[in-house]
């Protein structure tokens, strides 16, 4: 019988087969891809999972970790291409979709406070063209054909935040989080040199409460200062000025925040309940007059092609910047028309941020080694000689796999073109072949596992190269740090360094060996002491308590994300109903199709799976479900909420938007982001959309916070 990690036969989603390296190596675009076009509902339903799953591991390491595997314009693309099938494919949308969301959850370190106005992200553009189309979508959207005024702004490479001020005073700061919930860091922020404690009148009547948006950033000299002195230290260094800026906003002691020297740009206002000034130009003006640091570098554009003239101009002078900027960000002028242009569920329709092209170096191959990841896949990783870009030193860039060094022809020894794309990530993108000097090495890619000697094994219907040994100690690691990841069992301070010394002095041999480390063996390891090992052993403890979904997910089952991991549980009770079910009954489930079904089917066939799952049960992990009552609500349940389809517009007040879709699913509807004849009702917050216009159109009923609140009261699940 197959076992979870014999992949050789197995046939993957659409799309799979992307080789996955250590925890933070880059993951190409090309590896992302959909190969041919999906056309049936079973292809699209596989390659969708595996996007969600995807795109929320992607923004666990970017916002969480501060520690992104892939390119702004890389991460833009799989959302897009999961957006255009759950709009191809509708019956596919699920509330969780992480089409629905801006980005960032909070850590849980810090008081979380609910923005008044949400703070969204920027939708973006990276050509001219994309900039054209912009603008001709907002003359439709205002029946007009004349130009339009847009103030184009540098984009800062920092961390957004925002300001409340409650009668001239700094009550609090916090980051932007999700867009609708963030964390506050006020003592961090009081640090910022360009953050006004109190805000200067100058006879000016100020509002009784304002919010003004910025970013914070560091300057790129003090950030090789800074990141050197983490290191001499002792310390582990940031890759880059923005990595480091998010990890200081997340200090607990703001004494070290005040010995970094972070600055602040402010751009926007949210809340506001004074009158502001009828352009975003004049809003710029007058947040400066205030002594708010505005950004010297803004212009007033008549048109859209005199934005363009801009992208042009500094495209080439951005690098005599002294601090990073990725590109531009063009706002409509007119903050009347912002209204009526409105917002999507992510971003405003009133601006666009243009993203600056790749960053480009020439250096020297030096070697090319091989890594192995969770599933067996292994990856070649470039070694190069050390070479400053965008704002960091390269030494390691990917390679993806056997077929693209075959396809670059890249050899070692070889001079090549590194890109940034994005100012994030690196990658190799083509060899200079007329340096050659004829010393150059072909790479013969191993037979065997680097990590254990095992013989490597390429399935047919895949680009990765596998080693199917499941004793692999380097799939171990990998499968360790997957399982104490945020979405998975949550363990704080399971990370790569200390899981690297627990699998080679042989502490554990598997998951369930976790449960039984001790502080005794923990606190004997490099970068250890008692302290941080009784910490690392009460996190595993009460990773013993976490959900059934986030349990299934930690086991790594090929093909199953976050997304199916929660399908899952609506569907099954318990583990061990999982364990009975046919892969009838699992292809059945609507977002699971038979190559996902087969997975799961054969990981609960597998002796060696079988004999984990009893291990960790006598270790003490016992999950609960706590979805199992949303799928027998929408099958049994009575009430307002069941079989009703909810769409949810502006912000609510008493809790978010997930946690809204959460207490909906628990009655047993669901939540969609469109509005159609189907839909039962629209819950309307503050600032709702233009979701709120087609439901009157269409005569869906239309229920404000409060009501709503009484209806969720009144049906109590």
């Amino acid at each position: 019988m197959a076992d979870l990690f014999d992949f050789a036969k197995e046939s993957p989603p659409r799309g799979e087969g992307k080789n996955k390296s250590k925890r933070h190596e880059a993951r190409p675009l090309s590896e992302t891809a959909p190969s041919p076009e999906i056309t049936t509902l079973e292809e699209a339903a596989k390659r969708v999972a595996w996007l969600r799953s995807e795109i929320e591991r992607h923004n666990h390491l970017y916002y969480v970790e501060a520690r992104p595997e892939i390119t702004d314009r890389e991460y833009d693309l799989l959302v897009q291409e999961l957006a255009e099938l759950e709009s191809r494919f509708p019956e596919l949308r699920v509330p969780e979709s992480p089409t629905q969301r801006v980005g960032e959850r909070p850590t849980g370190a810090f008081q979380q406070v609910v923005h008044e106005v949400p703070m969204l992200s920027i939708s973006n553009a990276y050509s001219q063209g994309e900039l054209r189309e912009f603008d001709a979508r907002i003359k439709k959207l205002l029946g007009t054909n004349e130009d339009i005024e847009y103030v184009v702004e540098l984009k800062i490479d920092g961390v957004a935040v925002t300001l409340m001020y409650e009668n001239g005073t700094l009550a609090y700061a916090a980051t932007r989080g999700d867009g609708v919930r963030g964390e506050i860091v006020t003592a961090n922020v009081l640090t910022v040199r360009d953050v006004p404690h109190h805000l200067d009148q100058k006879g000016v009547n100020l509002p009784r409460r304002l919010e003004v948006r910025g970013e914070v950033y560091m300057e790129k000299a003090d950030f090789e200062r800074v990141n050197a002195e983490i290191i001499a230290s002792g310390g582990e260094g940031f890759a880059n000025p923005r990595n480091l800026t998010a990890g200081t906003l997340k200090l607990l002691d703001p004494s070290i925040a005040a010995r970094r020297p972070l600055r602040m740009f402010h751009y926007a206002v949210g809340v506001c309940d004074g009158p502001l000034p009828s352009t975003h130009a004049e809003v710029l003006r007058w947040l400066s007059s205030l002594g708010f640091h505005v950004n010297p570098h803004w212009t007033l554009c008549r048109s859209i092609e005199d934005v363009i003239e801009k992208t042009v101009e500094w495209e080439s002078k951005r690098d005599s910047l002294p601090y990073g900027t990725d590109g531009l960000v063009v706002k409509v002028n007119r903050r009347d028309w912002w209204e009526r242009l409105g917002t999507t569920a992510k971003s405003p329709r009133y601006m666009i941020a243009y993203k600056f092209s790749a960053e480009q170096a020439v250096t020297r191959l030096i070697d090319i080694q091989c890594q192995v990841g969770r599933t067996g896949a292994v990856t070649p990783v470039a070694i190069l000689e050390p070479v400053f870009l965008a704002g960091s030193t390269i030494s390691r860039a990917t390679l993806h796999n056997a077929d693209e060094i075959a396809r670059l022809d890249v050899r070692i020894g070889d001079q090549v073109v590194i890109e940034k794309a994005g100012d994030i990530i690196p990658k190799v993108v083509r060899v200079l072949t007329s340096l050659r000097t004829g010393k150059e090495r072909r790479f013969e890619f191993p037979t065997t596992c680097p990590e254990c000697g095992a013989p490597l094994v390429r399935s047919q219907y895949e680009v990765a190269i596998r080693c199917v040994n499941a004793s692999c100690p380097g799939q171990l690691r990998e499968r360790i740090l997957h399982y104490a990841s945020r979405d998975a069992m949550d363990i704080e301070g399971l990370g790569e360094v200390l899981v690297n010394q627990l699998v080679e002095k042989k502490l554990v041999a598997d998951l369930a060996d976790l449960y039984h480390l001790t502080v005794e063996q923990l606190s004997g390891l490099e970068r250890m002491g008692k302290k941080s090992a009784s910490n690392v052993v009460r996190e595993i403890e009460e990773s013993k308590g976490r959900p059934l979904h986030n349990f299934v997910y930690a086991l790594g089952i090929r093909y199953v994300g976050a997304a199916t991991a929660k399908l899952l549980c609506q569907r099954f009770p318990d583990l061990q109903a999982m364990e009975r079910a046919s892969k009838e009954e699992l292809a059945s489930i609507e977002g699971i199709g038979d190559v996902v079904a087969e997975s799961i089917y054969q990981f609960f066939r597998s002796e060696r799976n079988l004999a984990l799952l009893e291990k960790l049960e006598q270790a003490g992990v016992r999950p609960q479900n706590t979805l199992w009552r949303t799928g027998q609500e929408v099958q049994q349940g009575e009430g307002p909420f069941v079989g009703k389809t909810f769409v949810l517009t502006g912000a609510l007040s008493s809790m978010t938007r997930d946690e809204a879709r959460r207490q909906i699913e628990l009655r047993g509807g669901k939540v969609t982001e469109s509005v159609s004849s189907k839909t039962s009702f629209v819950v309307v917050g503050a600032e709702p959309g233009s979701k709120l216009e087609k439901a009157r159109k269409l005569g869906i009923p239309i229920v404000g916070e409060q009501e709503f609140l009484r209806m969720l009261e009144q049906s109590k699940p």
